[in-house]
């Protein structure tokens, strides 16, 4: 290796990777070593064959997908006409983030880490492979691997005697400076200012639309646990198409009581304007943060203060604080060994970066503002699934939002910030305008006319099926089928009216499922008296790994699945026995509450349900992942007749003799963790 100069380039999709990609700078740095932090898709990739070293950083999305910002960088790598010899110069390192509960676990690393020796490349190591699933996630796998990056990369460039490496303890220097203004700009109202250099272009990240809402209407019952809002934007004037599978992104605030507690804890007065200077050459201030800027609208509109902190979190507020004893515990915290106390500290409960600093008070009130932006995170777009299309609403776009609530073991319930954010908006009271912009979504239909469709939404994954059919109709196409599934009809059956006109005129045909209503199940010899009423069927559920599904028949049909792994067939919270036996199967592999697969957890015995005293229903395994079983599998003849309804998010494990007793999913309406209308989510 030529040189000690170090490049890390990172495909992050929701902010792990670029959280170790930082990490890794700050490590770099702390040894002396020059060391630039970019991300894949930002970075000139033809200037690859002059860099020494590189570390990637890599996520896995979905099923095997690179994250939205290598994108560009992945098309460009695996080119034929690359030449075996382009790298030959480079020595790299792949880090990969990901979900081992997903088929293609760590599939963009592994794939990267072939592509680059393929291309001539030395690697320092073998390719990293972290784990979200592993007890102590992604960071079992990375500090080793670190620890044996670290001795490659200094073995031919050692840190000089007389430099060192700087003391873990000591905060490294944030990337940006605040320079507080004394006079408050008089530029206009700062909520309607969008960052952007070309007026006249597409809205897109940078340079957003701020689009009308038009209604906000709650479509679920009044006495159903799960507020569902159809919301429509008018986009008139902002040069926005858009196809059916397509989807809008929304940028969030947080809330304003939120801003004003996390200024008090900071002593920071939210009206102060200020501007942003990089520390370092190279780096570039966030372009979406105006200059000038308000401290309130910094935290109001850009740090992510609701998120639920990583580890590097607690090591910058270690290094920050002045008090003994927070410092003691940040330390901990931050520590390797400290890891599982941290997952049941901040983790599994979900508690808050804003809650953090609340019970660190003496922490929070010394963090100098310079350090904002090394602390906490952007707040990042939320995706959803288009519910509507041009064909049929010229001029506006419309979402089906499932608003996300549900509790742990704090007092205060948890909340998604774009679904509340989006749920608080009220037009009937004042204009409300809110940030958007459209992409492309990784749901296709297909374009030869007279292909019929065949769809499976399920929820809230109805959304972008409603936005295909009203467009095939609007074309003339006739062979729209769709499998709906919902709790109740009179509940959360969103379109009903819409669905059963186009099935009057015949656009569609409708098959429902609803897995709160009873009906009798007739068996062999006619209904016997006394027989238990069960549930019937819901659709067929989909293969449980994946999130979005794209089949052909191989007959001219094409289908098409959009929903979350627990919303599509039976309900996630309850088991199904074979009738004749009590042999129960797990109708989702995800637990609701969290939306993560079951993990192998040790098993906890619970009472014998009364209704299979002794038949074997007397063990169920649970843990923090979710729940799954461990069955003796004998015959249970009082059980014949027909199912056993066993919720695994009760405690007690007792059996359940209808549908209508069946608990909500998650355990209650309070735990309950709905998708939301674009499926599928990235392994990290």
């Amino acid at each position: 290796m030529p040189s000690a100069r170090l490049l890390v380039l990172f495909g992050s999709q929701t902010g792990t990777a670029q959280d170790v990609s930082e990490r890794l700078g700050r490590e770099a740095r702390r040894r002396q070593l020059s060391c630039r932090v970019e991300a894949l898709d930002s970075y000139p990739v033809v200037n690859l064959i002059n860099e020494p070293v590189v570390i990637f950083v890599c996520a896995t999305a979905g099923q095997g997908d690179p994250p939205d910002n290598m994108k560009s960088f992945w098309r460009f790598i695996f080119r034929r006409s690359l030449p075996s010899t382009a790298l030959r110069q480079m020595d790299f390192a792949v880090l990969g983030l990901g979900d081992s509960s997903y088929a293609k676990f760590n599939f963009v690393a592994k794939k990267l880490h072939r592509r680059l020796l393929q291309l001539g490349g030395s690697a320092l190591l073998p390719v990293c492979l972290g784990d979200d699933q592993h007890e102590l996630g992604p960071d079992a796998a990375i500090d080793p691997w670190l620890q044996d990056l670290w001795e490659k990369v200094l073995g031919p460039h050692p840190v000089p005697l007389n430099l060192g490496l700087n003391p873990p303890g000591v905060p490294w220097p944030s990337k940006f400076t605040l320079q507080f203004l004394k006079d408050t700009p008089t530029s206009g109202p700062e909520e309607l200012c969008v960052a952007g250099t070309d007026p006249q272009g597409p809205p897109s990240e940078l340079q957003p639309f701020l689009a009308p809402m038009v209604s906000n209407q709650r479509v679920t019952g009044p006495s159903h646990f799960q507020d569902v809002r159809l919301i429509e934007f008018d986009i008139s004037g902002s040069g926005m198409s858009f196809a059916a599978g397509d989807v809008v992104l929304i940028q969030p605030e947080n809330t304003a009581s939120h801003v004003q507690q996390f200024c008090q804890a900071l002593g920071l007065d939210p009206e102060q304007h200020f501007t942003l200077q990089p520390r370092e050459p190279g780096v570039t201030c966030p372009a979406q943060l105006p200059q000038p800027c308000s401290m309130r609208r910094l935290v109001s509109q850009y740090l992510d203060i609701a998120s639920v902190p990583r580890r590097s979190f607690f090591e910058l507020l270690a290094c920050l604080s002045p008090h003994e004893l927070e410092r003691e515990k940040l330390r901990e915290f931050s520590s390797a060994q400290g890891q599982e106390e941290l997952c049941e500290y901040c983790t599994r409960p979900r508690r808050t970066a804003l809650e953090v600093l609340c019970d660190f008070p003496h922490t929070a009130a010394a963090i100098p503002p310079d350090y904002l932006l090394d602390l906490l995170p952007l707040i990042r777009p939320r995706a959803f699934s288009i519910a509507s299309s041009l064909r049929a609403h010229p001029s506006r776009l419309q979402i089906l939002v499932a608003v996300v609530q549900y509790r742990t073991r704090l007092r205060e319930p948890r909340r998604g910030l774009c679904s509340s954010w989006l749920a608080s908006l009220d037009p009937v009271q004042g204009p409300v305008r809110v940030p958007l912009w459209v992409r492309s979504g990784g749901l296709t239909f297909p374009k030869t006319p007279g292909v019929p469709v065949i769809m499976v939404g399920p929820g809230t994954g109805v959304a972008p099926f409603r936005a295909a059919i009203q467009e095939r109709v609007a074309q003339g196409e006739t062979g729209n089928v769709l499998f709906f599934g919902c709790r109740r009809r009179d509940q959360d059956f969103y379109w009903e009216a819409e669905w059963e006109q186009l099935q009057a005129r015949g656009c569609l045909t409708l098959v429902t499922a609803f897995s709160r209503e009873q009906v009798c199940v007739q068996g062999r010899g006619g209904a016997r008296a006394g027989a238990p009423r069960v549930q019937a069927q819901s659709a067929p559920a989909p293969p449980r790994r994946s999130s979005r599904r794209t089949c052909s028949t191989g007959s001219g049909h094409s289908g098409r699945w959009c929903g979350s792994c627990w919303t599509a067939g039976a309900p996630a919270s309850t088991w199904r026995a074979t009738p004749g036996t009590c042999r129960p199967t797990c109708a989702t592999p995800c637990c609701p509450s969290s939306g993560r697969r079951a993990g192998s957890l040790p098993p906890m015995r619970l009472p014998t349900s009364p209704s299979c005293s002794g038949h074997g229903v007397s063990r169920l395994r649970r843990g923090p992942e979710g729940p799954s079983c461990c069955w003796p599998q004998p015959p249970c003849p009082t059980l014949s007749g027909g199912r056993c309804w066993l919720s695994p998010c009760l405690p007690a494990g007792r059996v359940v003799n209808s549908p209508a007793q069946a608990p909500a999913e998650g355990g209650g309406p309070g735990q309950h963790t709905p998708a939301r209308s674009v499926p599928g989510k990235p392994q990290q």
